[in-house]
Order: structure tokens, then sequence, then C-alpha cells
């Protein structure tokens, strides 16, 4: 999940696939709850895996110039909901 001060936008990464299932809240704020993670995750067809949990970071829009706007990083660890790692 990612919001560089506009919308916040859920990707779920698969790693060698192109095209990522995408979920987008056309807010900027306030911040999507975790229990509007979660349905967002399930209309992807995924959910959290068992013992994860969201972690957070930030980083600059343009890598290495920190005079640009803040991109904030959540991930967390899912599983599509018949059981499989995503």
């Amino acid at each position: 999940m990612s919001s560089n001060g506009s919308t916040w936008r859920l990707d779920v990464v698969l790693y060698g696939e192109p095209d990522w299932p995408t979920f987008r809240w056309e807010r900027t704020a306030p911040v999507p709850t975790v229990a509007e993670r979660r349905r967002a995750l399930a209309a992807l067809g995924y959910e959290v895996a068992p013992g994860a949990l969201w972690t957070w970071t930030e980083d600059s829009q343009v890598p290495e110039d920190d005079r640009t706007a803040v991109v904030l990083i959540a991930a967390v660890t899912v599983r599509d909901r018949d059981g499989g790692a995503a």
C-alpha cells in the first residue's frame, strides 16, 4: 500500500507477473484503516497471512533526493484466500 500525497493504493505484488491486482481509495486522508485494507485485500481475492503484521517505511518520490515529496509505503505478507502465498 502506498501514497505520495495523492490517493492511497494497495497493490498485491506478484513476483514474475507484469500486472498486479490493485485497489485504490479515492481520498488522500485519512490513511486506510486495517479493516479497510482487509476488505480491499478480500475484494482482490487475498488475505493477510497468519501472524503477519503491517510495516511502514517512507521514501523520496525521486530516489536519492530528499527534497522531493515523501512516499509512504506499508507492506504485509498476504496469501490468496485459498491459502496459497502471494
